[in-house]
């Protein structure tokens, strides 16, 4: 009887740890079709948003220019590209993002939340979160 408070609390302990962890840092993006590494993504705070910059390309990339990007970035080099903008931290996730596929050119809404220290869960969709994509991406030490 004694274990299930003390189990209780670690649970606690962990559960605020997790919450109190930022995404700061840089994550190894897995693609979730495909299951290949593809870049390494920094993500930092601006402002009081997150944004994320591809800082490598691994070897299951397939392409290093943003053919199919519009604008400005199209035909430019992925590596140094900021792919995820303006993320906001809500509690214990963080919404109101955008994400490029770079392989596509497509931008599409998304949101995130750290499942531990070193997996982030992201969703990208178009309209509601139920029409999209989730990855976990891994923190690189």
């Amino acid at each position: 009887m004694k274990s299930i408070p003390f189990s209780l609390i670690c649970f606690l302990l962990f559960s605020f740890n997790v919450n109190s962890q930022s995404i700061v840092g840089t994550w190894k993006t897995i693609d979730d079709e495909e299951n290949v590494e593809k870049s390494h993504i920094e993500i930092y705070e601006d402002n009081g948003k997150y944004y994320g910059k591809v800082v490598k390309l691994l070897e299951g990339a397939t392409t290093s220019i943003c053919e199919d990007c519009e604008g400005d970035l199209k035909g430019k080099p992925i590596t140094g590209m900021v792919v995820l903008k303006n993320l906001e931290k809500k509690d214990d996730y963080y919404e109101d993002g955008e994400i490029l596929d770079p392989g596509t050119g497509k931008v599409y809404s998304c949101w995130a939340q750290l499942e531990s220290s070193d997996k982030l869960k992201l969703r990208g969709f178009i309209g509601f979160s139920l029409l999209g994509r989730t990855q976990y991406w891994y923190r690189v030490q």
